[in-house]
């Protein structure tokens, strides 16, 4: 606690001033175009190592970065629901880590665990039985974003070409972000050639959508 208060304090003298005019402007609204659904864990910091600023994401966290299926009732359908519907997202990143503690769980036997973590975590279960940790958590990234197209809402926007899910790996002791790349069904470092990769298909989904929002306000 002395270091949040610390920090708030540090942040008043040292950054504070630079950022006011964004919080002038964020406090009549946010519009973030990606929903980034990750770990509740300390170490994983997406707007660190994504370099965004407030209001750029719009984030959903929980222990395991777990989405259940649309026909659960939870806050994370409701944080889902809202995003999508009312932001105009683009992009849905499902972005799981190294050393999990909740991957640790799953591999170890949820059956001992507290009630709430033991049903919790049993959405990350259905993630295929694996060798490791690391692989486990690769695993569950995509089992949740098979989860994600459970939702009505997202199902029609994929269909429509408006939105992307997007599967990230976390490596906490590099700083390492891998992104799942379906096609050769493997989970790619975003260095320089991926990253280029990554972002031209954003701005195609980005034109896309500019378009279609066009075309639905002149007719």
């Amino acid at each position: 606690m002395l270091k949040l208060v610390q920090g708030i304090l540090d942040f008043r003298k040292l950054h504070l001033s630079e950022y006011r005019d964004r919080f002038s402007h964020l406090a009549m609204g946010q519009k973030p175009d990606s929903l980034f659904i990750t770990c509740s864990d300390s170490r994983v910091v997406p707007n660190l190592f994504t370099s965004t600023h407030p209001g750029h994401l719009f984030v959903v966290r929980n222990a395991g970065n777990i989405v259940p299926p649309h026909n659960i009732l939870s806050s994370e359908r409701a944080s889902i629901e809202f995003a999508v519907s009312q932001l105009p997202i683009e992009n849905i990143i499902v972005c799981g880590h190294s050393n999990c503690g909740a991957m640790h769980a799953v591999m170890e036997g949820i059956d001992k665990l507290p009630d709430g973590l033991k049903y919790w975590l049993s959405f990350g279960k259905e993630a295929k039985e694996c060798e490791s940790v690391e692989r486990l958590a690769k695993e569950n990234i995509l089992k949740q974003i098979e989860h994600l197209k459970t939702f009505p809402i997202i199902q029609e926007k994929l269909e429509k070409g408006l939105i992307r899910l997007w599967g990230w790996y976390f490596d906490v002791g590099t700083g390492d972000v891998f992104a799942y790349e379906e096609d050769l069904q493997s989970f790619l470092l975003i260095d320089s050639v991926e990253g280029e990769y990554i972002l031209s298909r954003l701005r195609q989904l980005h034109e896309k959508n500019i378009s279609m929002q066009a075309n639905s306000t002149h007719s």
